[in-house]
């Protein structure tokens, strides 16, 4: 049997009340946007939606593999 490793990740979500729930939206995914009728429904629907996300980011990235590699943004220290 194949053992699965899974990476953990953590964002912060903003849980803003909307009148009837919380909307939660996720600064460092953008585009990313769901709600719940209370905080521990919209801290579960947050789960959800980050874990969808990040499915759709790794799938689309094996998609594009085939292809010539995508430019990289990385942060380079340098003493002076």
């Amino acid at each position: 049997m194949k053992q699965r490793h899974e990476k953990v990740f953590q964002f912060d979500a903003l849980f803003e009340p909307n009148g009837s729930g919380y909307t939660v939206t996720t600064p460092q995914l953008p585009g990313l946007v769901t709600e719940g009728g209370t905080l521990k429904e919209a801290r579960e629907m947050a789960k959800d939606a980050i874990r969808c996300y990040l499915e759709a980011l790794l799938k689309e990235q094996r998609l594009n593999s085939s292809r010539a590699p995508a430019a990289r943004k990385e942060k380079i220290t340098v003493a002076a």
